[in-house]
């Protein structure tokens, strides 16, 4: 079994604000009494994608100085910026390509993906990282569950911000989803609202939002509710590859 905490959408960007609410869905998931696998981020670290966020980042996930009690797995957001997310919070050196890897656990494996498409606020899954996923799955040999993460929904959530900037070419997605069994989730941010469905067969969950939750149409025209409580998920993957999603506040 493999439980994943899950948060999305910090936007970083040097407010104590932003800071705080970071600061505090961390310290949530650093005392648990139980160990968790494994956090994932699905992108939006940083806010204007700037050094200095994702430095800032960096420290607050523990990624400088091994203060995570479990790993930390992130994956870019539109918000985010290539080059300096791989100097300033991977610690690796900068570049420009797509922003792909894999954590593999004894019976499962989670693939971070980069749907970003630099200067845009919409995404796309690169050639490049279509052919990562199918070498990388291939490399696990096809007996092995997967959990794919990346930044955009592929499916319309019912609100005109996110549906305005979703992922591109949905069908070519639910194509390798058609080929890999062994994919057994999806799991992406972006809405800023926690949200569950199905795509293509398989279950499709949005981590909500760090730094505001999205107001749906009928709950008020204010776009961001800034008073809702910080939001994460726990995804658990069962040995008999499926996929349970619990939601908390903080």
């Amino acid at each position: 079994m493999l439980v994943v905490a899950h948060i999305s959408d910090l936007h970083l960007d040097g407010s104590a604000r932003a800071t705080e609410r970071a600061e505090r869905v961390r310290d949530r998931l650093w005392r648990l009494p139980g160990r968790v696998d494994a956090l994932l981020v699905t992108g939006d670290i940083a806010d204007h994608g700037a050094e200095a966020e994702y430095e800032e980042a960096a420290r607050i996930l523990g990624l400088r100085d091994g203060g995570a009690p479990f790993p930390v797995l992130t994956c870019p957001g539109n918000h985010d910026a290539r080059a300096p997310y791989r100097k300033a919070l991977l610690g690796r050196p900068a570049a420009d390509g797509p922003v792909n890897s894999v954590r593999v656990f004894d019976d499962a494996a989670v693939l971070m993906c980069d749907s970003s498409i630099p200067g845009r606020d919409d995404g796309a899954l690169e050639d490049e990282t279509y052919a990562w996923i199918e070498a990388t799955l291939d490399g696990l040999g096809g007996g092995r569950r997967a959990l794919l993460a990346f930044h955009h929904p592929p499916v319309a959530l019912h609100h005109p911000l996110p549906d305005s900037y979703p992922l591109g070419e949905p069908d070519r997605l639910a194509a390798l989803l058609a080929r890999r069994p062994e994919i057994a989730g999806l799991i992406t941010g972006h809405a800023h609202t926690p949200a569950a469905t199905v795509f293509a067969g398989r279950p499709l969950v949005v981590g909500p939002g760090v730094t505001w939750t999205l107001r749906l149409p009928w709950e008020g025209e204010q776009v961001a509710d800034r008073d809702a409580p910080v939001g994460l998920a726990f995804h658990v993957l069962d040995d008999e590859g499926r996929l349970t999603t619990h939601f908390r506040v903080v």
